[in-house]
């Protein structure tokens, strides 16, 4: 039986697919965050995954629904995934090879602001966020909340850092960036 978690949890498999084939393909790196500021936000996104995607089920009252049952609010949170990774795809194809899954400068690392860079400064970040909470929804659970909120502390805590090391780098550029454009929820009505 096809469910709006089945669904979700394909939609997410397609995505790392496409993610980790396009991961081959990024610049030459030239400055790399520590192991300890990477960590710093990793065991919050890990732990948050675990509990968004453990779903041991009904063996935990964590992941028995805690969102109403009516049909159409799990396939309106597989909606939600649909737009979310499409549009981290749009932001991970249009950065191109200055992608990283961890806060780096790539070789002849350029401040990218177009595209859906021109809508939020972090709009891969705006997208995971989106289709995460789109996964809680469909699926509805106590711990897809508080994976939910995990992520979104690992999230601000990257940005922090990828923010830091930006500014360092691109000076007053970025620093007229951040004044621009939002940081994740993107002025859609206008700029």
């Amino acid at each position: 039986m096809i469910t709006p978690v089945k669904v979700s949890l394909a939609l997410w498999l397609g995505w790392l697919t496409f993610w980790f084939i396009a991961a081959r393909s990024t610049a030459r790196t030239v400055a790399r965050q520590s192991v300890p500021a990477r960590l710093a936000h990793l065991i919050f996104l890990w732990a948050g995954a675990a509990l968004v995607f453990g779903h041991p089920h009904q063996l935990v009252t964590w992941y028995r629904p805690i969102i109403p049952g009516d049909a159409w609010v799990p396939w309106g949170g597989v909606v939600l995934v649909v737009l979310g990774l499409g549009f981290t795809v749009w932001a991970r194809v249009h950065l191109g090879r200055f992608w990283s899954a961890s806060v780096t400068l790539k070789a002849e690392h350029a401040l990218i602001r177009s595209g859906p860079y021109a809508l939020s400064r972090h709009p891969i970040y705006t997208g995971l966020l989106l289709a995460l909470i789109g996964t809680a929804i469909s699926s509805g659970t106590a711990a897809d909340a508080a994976g939910l909120g995990l992520i979104v502390l690992g999230v601000l805590l990257k940005i922090r850092q990828e923010e830091a090391l930006l500014l360092t780098h691109f000076g007053p550029a970025y620093r007229a960036y951040r004044q621009e454009v939002p940081m994740l929820i993107p002025r859609l009505w206008g700029a």
